[in-house]
């Protein structure tokens, strides 16, 4: 029997009814005979795995429709067979009825036990789910030094503390030559802070050269002292307290130095090495106790994405995202450039209408940001995401959405904004790039992130820990010792999405509970290389 007369079973996954491609769930090749609808379709070229093959004839200049929504309009006459991509589907953004709001989801608490994990209960009532010394810099200038005193705290150090998760530096390329009142250096100061207050954060030093814009007395103030952004001009009044800033907790152990002030370079490696050992036998003292799980912010992310990231991973960590709202966590959903063309999905679950007109206000800041720096939207998909089956930036963000799952949208947040306990499922203003994205979700406050990522993305994260879940069996596979979770399996047939979502769900409960995923446990030379992966959003001039 010859190919063209042995039908592939099972492997084409028609998404929705109506839908004009079907997702290709191996690689398939000219002339294959492929089972689909109740029939058989015949490849008329190769399909990698993850792509999409044209389910019926669509004309030049026709949309194109997956998951039942439109994905871009067909550039070259399509035909029933072709591998539909970049050569005959183009990006157009057409028109969304973006809806404010009116449809609600109705998320079931399982019956039995509320579950709970042991976290560290901070003063101001977050919840850490790990305890770090963070030694943080106010400018680039002190990079370096940061990362000398950090050195110093090598595992066999920190043996004789087992309470303590690590001693980060966390160091960053900005912090002078800036404008401190402007959205950029509100921004960078907002993440800084939000970093120093952070749950997972019980010993901080601040670390500066002495001369920057960014003072480490900014990084440093207690709550209710007030922190100052800019310097006024003579005469006029102090301007008012940033009301996004994050007040660091009254327990968590504070010191801070310059390196001018120090005396140089060495002598603050000594003086910084001096305050990091003060603080690790108050910091190892911290005990975890039990906590209901609606003490949780989830970060939820993507990277390296794939024609099945939309399938399995996303939709599988939007049922874990649901069910941790409806517990009464919090569960942030990012990345503005990669909801855009299914910002209407969003839209339409708002709490409030102004909650839909913020989202929407944010997208149309990202359409002038992007077309000022000579670009747009439509620049995305990366080329790594087009190897993988995603042509058009529509097609990616309908995927990047599932990561949300069905629940109300209650807040949307700027980026680094701290975002408040027990909310439910939001937004954060974020680029796509995955290091800034999770820098300002981290800054808000999340204290366990999952990432998923299809082409096999190495992101970790420090001081919150970050569980990675593959789309596809063949790169968990190929990447077994970076993953946590295969996803995979639910287009292998072996595993539902309600079952990967569960699965995901346990994982968040015992990473925040103290188990190390994957990201963290990588060991190279016998030293434990944790990836802080801080990299905050540089926006505006450097003057």
């Amino acid at each position: 029997m010859t190919t063209a007369d042995a039908p592939h079973r099972g492997a084409l996954l028609v998404l929705h009814e109506g839908d004009d491609i079907a997702v290709a769930t191996g690689d398939l090749h000219a002339r294959d005979s492929v089972a689909v609808d109740g029939g058989t379709l015949t490849l008329r070229g190769d399909v990698p795995r993850g792509h999409k093959v044209a389910l019926a004839d669509v004309p030049v200049g026709a949309e194109v429709r997956k998951y039942g929504q439109v994905i871009g309009r067909a550039t070259a006459p399509i035909t029933r067979g072709d591998h539909v991509h970049g050569h005959n589907l183009g990006f157009e953004e057409g028109h969304r009825d973006h809806q404010l709001g009116g449809v609600h989801a109705t998320l079931e608490v399982p019956p039995g036990p509320r579950p709970t994990f042991r976290g560290y209960r901070r003063s101001d009532g977050r919840v850490g789910t790990r305890n770090y010394v963070a030694i943080l810099t106010s400018v680039n200038c002190s990079a370096s030094t940061a990362k000398m005193i950090a050195a110093q705290f090598t595992p066999q150090v920190l043996a004789d503390y087992p309470g303590v998760d690590g001693v980060i530096a966390l160091t960053h390329q900005s912090g002078c030559g800036l404008v401190p009142a402007s959205e950029g250096g509100r921004m960078l100061l907002r993440t800084l802070r939000g970093y120093a207050a952070h749950p997972n954060v019980a010993g901080l030093l601040v670390l500066g050269l002495g001369c920057e814009m960014v003072l480490t007395e900014q990084l440093t103030t207690r709550a209710g002292t007030g922190v100052f952004i800019g310097m006024p001009s003579v005469g006029t009044p102090p301007p008012a307290v940033d009301p996004v800033l994050a007040d660091i907790p009254a327990d968590t152990v504070v010191e801070s130095l310059t390196i001018q002030e120090a005396g140089g370079v060495r002598a603050a490696v000594a003086a910084g090495v001096a305050a990091v050992r003060r603080m690790l036998p108050v910091v190892a003292a911290r005990e975890r106790t039990e906590c209901d799980v609606c003490e949780l912010v989830l970060a939820l992310n993507c990277g390296g994405s794939d024609g099945y990231s939309g399938i399995t991973a996303n939709p599988a960590l939007g049922w874990a995202s649901d069910r941790l709202v409806a517990y009464g966590a919090t569960s942030a959903l990012a990345e503005t450039p990669e909801v855009f063309g299914a910002e209407h999905l969003l839209t339409r679950r708002a709490t409030r209408p102004e909650v839909a007109r913020r989202l929407l206000d944010r997208i149309e800041w990202w359409k002038a940001y992007t077309a000022a720096g000579g670009g747009s939207l439509d620049n995305n998909p990366s080329p790594g995401n087009k190897a993988g089956g995603l042509t058009t930036i529509l097609e990616k963000s309908l995927g990047a959405v599932a990561k949300g799952g069905r629940a109300d949208l209650a807040a949307v947040y700027e980026y680094a904004e701290r975002m408040a306990p027990h909310q439910g499922f939001v937004f954060m203003d974020t680029p796509g790039y995955d290091p800034v994205s999770v820098t300002g979700l981290v800054a808000g406050g999340a204290n366990v992130v999952v990432f998923t990522t299809g082409r096999g993305s190495v992101f970790g994260c420090r001081p919150t820990p970050s569980i990675k879940v593959a789309t596809n069996t063949a790169t968990y596979t190929r990447m077994t010792e970076d993953m946590d979770v295969n996803a995979g399996r639910i287009v292998d047939g072996t595993a539902s999405i309600e079952d990967v979502g569960r699965e995901i769900f346990d994982l968040i409960l015992a990473t925040a509970s103290g188990h190390r995923p994957a990201s963290e446990e990588l060991q190279i030379a016998g030293l434990t290389i944790g990836t802080e992966e801080f990299i905050p959003w540089h926006l505006g001039a450097v003057t």
